[in-house]
């Protein structure tokens, strides 16, 4: 065991204490870091809690009727379709648009395209196919990408000619029906967005998928209906729901100064009092990113953004005229989210340190009881999730059985996405600018619809030999302590080596593969 503490030492056979008192002032200074992390995540997962309470409280409320949607006077609503470079899922997304249910001279399609490629000649074939049919379809390229999907949506503006515009990114495939279910929410004249709950064309596809899938009807069920519910802020989430113009214009705009400019809006917008409605129950079904370097991507531009807009927005939280106590709180929350992977990372860390100063300084061990904390934290996840599993079979053993693996599983690969994640909020949060990349999409459902995708960049990075070393560092802390009898972390420090590993050999076999 290693030992950097205390020293005891007889003179004139009286016990003398010779305390290292730099490494002992170190080792205060740990445990002070590593108990604000506990405490922060503690935080995290008592608000968790509430909303998953929250949550299931509105599930035992009446659900009140859909309102009634006079079809010979429905509003006209524009669909806007974002995108670049989308060579595998642009005819499909077009197609869908099309054909959803709602009066042809009410409808109006634009396609935005950014792209850079032969995705612009795909498109423009099926724009002019999809024209013939008598559907009113403009496709609205751009080759300057200043603001990127931001940009693109501000400078179509002036062409929308809806009082309504729906908005969906080039890999979801929504119902037809979609307008019938959502547009009646608009009679209500307070109502500035409806969203929509994603679904997953492609959950089945791996481990991987299931995984995203499983943290992802978390946030769709009781983070948005949870907040909801409660007359808390929630945000559109870019996709699969539909903006009222004028709430738009009242907010101020599509602004491009962060890269989750989705979350950016929502926010302003309900801040000048406009509501959003929810729908659970409507599903829009999209595509899950099938590689490890597509979902990091992904995770990269959510993290960053809501860094970016937390940066943006804690001024105008605190301050605006109108807001409920609990409405900041819950929007600090929100905003702050992506902050939690900076504190499981320094967490993670620092429970290897802590380990050495329980073996060194004994008159410390008593602050090391605080790991408690994260175990409280764990089960108020764990109900959290289990409120939101749709797996559910109605056999509670059988479900809870399987909840149990997959929640481990998801913590496993959750926790060492934790050093990626955190250096995307890091970023956001020095204001490091970046441009926004699209993640990958590869329009198959299927192991054996995969023919590879050339959008898809794979290479070895710096934080990815370090997701390498933290598997062999955990890893080798975990059987160190096995073998010395201590076993408290070791359970922690083995997720944390094998979704570290998992993370490394699954980016490592797709860049041997690209090659």
């Amino acid at each position: 065991m290693f030992n950097w503490g205390d020293r005891t030492v007889y003179k004139n056979g009286k016990k003398i204490i010779q305390e290292h008192y730099y490494s002992h002032l170190t080792a205060k200074i740990v445990l002070i870091i590593y108990g604000v992390c506990l405490v922060l995540i503690f935080f995290y997962s008592v608000i968790q809690l509430n909303l998953a309470i929250a949550y299931r409280k509105s599930k035992r409320r009446k659900k009140l009727p859909m309102p009634h949607f006079d079809i010979e006077n429905a509003p006209k609503v524009t669909i806007q379709l974002p995108m670049y470079n989308e060579l595998y899922v642009a005819e499909r997304i077009i197609e869908s648009a099309s054909k959803l249910s709602y009066p042809l001279d009410k409808l109006h399609i634009q396609v935005l395209d950014d792209s850079t490629d032969e995705t612009k000649d795909i498109i423009a074939k099926k724009v002019a196919e999809i024209a013939a049919k008598g559907i009113n379809i403009k496709h609205i390229h751009r080759t300057d990408r200043t603001g990127y999907k931001a940009g693109a949506l501000d400078a179509a503006m002036d062409q929308v000619e809806g009082e309504f515009i729906a908005i969906f990114d080039a890999d979801f495939v929504p119902d037809e029906n979609f307008l019938l279910r959502t547009m009646p929410y608009f009679g209500n004249e307070n109502i500035g967005v409806v969203q929509t709950r994603w679904g997953h064309l492609n959950k089945k596809y791996s481990l991987l998928t299931e995984l995203q899938a499983f943290g992802l009807n978390g946030h769709f069920a009781i983070e948005q209906e949870g907040r909801n519910s409660s007359g808390h802020f929630i945000n559109f989430n870019g996709t699969a729901g539909i903006w009222r113009k004028k709430c738009i214009e009242d907010a101020g705009g599509w602004e491009h100064d962060t890269i989750t400019e989705d979350l950016d809006l929502s926010y302003r917008a309900q801040m000048k009092g406009w509501k959003f409605q929810y729908l659970e129950e409507v599903e829009s079904p999209a595509e899950l990113p099938i590689t490890m370097s597509a979902l990091k991507s992904q995770q990269h531009r959510w993290m960053k953004g809501g860094a970016e807009c937390f940066i943006k927005m804690r001024r105008r939280l605190l301050t605006s005229p109108g807001v409920k106590f609990s409405d900041r709180v819950h929007g600090f929350a929100h905003l702050f989210n992506s902050t939690v992977f900076v504190f499981i990372l320094i967490l993670s860390i620092l429970s290897m340190v802590i380990l050495h100063i329980k073996d060194s300084f004994s008159d410390l061990n008593y602050f090391i009881q605080f790991g408690a904390f994260f175990l409280s934290s764990s089960v108020f996840l764990a109900f959290y999730y289990w409120t939101s599993y749709r797996d559910k079979t109605g056999k509670f053993f059988s479900d809870l059985f399987h909840f149990i693996a997959r929640f481990i599983q998801f913590l496993t690969v959750s926790m060492a996405l934790s050093l990626s994640n955190a250096v995307a909020v890091i970023e956001g949060y020095l204001r490091i600018k970046s441009s926004f990349v699209r993640t990958p999409k590869f329009n198959v459902a299927q192991k054996d619809e995969f023919t590879g995708n050339k959008y898809d960049k794979k290479s070895l990075s710096i934080i990815n030999l370090a997701e390498g070393f933290f598997m062999l560092a955990f890893g080798f802390t975990a059987v160190n302590r096995l073998i010395h009898g201590d076993l408290g972390m070791v359970p922690f420090h083995l997720m944390l080596a094998i979704g570290y590993g998992v993370v490394f050999f699954s980016t490592l076999n797709e860049v041997r593969t690209k090659r």
